[in-house]
């Protein structure tokens, strides 16, 4: 099972992870969606596409874009869709 956590707050946790990059990316139903908050950031991977990224919330505390996600993969990248990564000193393993 990986487990990604914050401020000792498990956010997601999985058998079934994605590894791209060295990043795990999450199914997004094994993401516990009340911890994110939609921010206006994106960014552009030649590759992969543009990704979208979330505030993770934990306790009041604020972790800035620390999780991301593709909307709409590149065809390279597809097995990526529907799922969510997280970085920013979130403890994934």
């Amino acid at each position: 099972m990986t487990r990604a956590i914050w401020n000792g707050e498990v956010l997601a946790e999985s058998e079934d992870t994605v590894v791209v990059d060295g990043n795990h990316y999450f199914p997004a139903d094994s993401v516990r969606q009340e911890l994110l908050q939609p921010t206006a950031t994106t960014t552009v991977c030649g590759w992969k596409g543009t990704a979208s990224y979330y505030d993770v919330v934990v306790g009041g505390s604020v972790n800035s874009d620390a999780a991301w996600y593709y909307p709409a993969p590149k065809d390279a990248a597809r097995q990526i869709a529907g799922r969510i990564a997280f970085w920013k000193g979130i403890q994934v393993g």
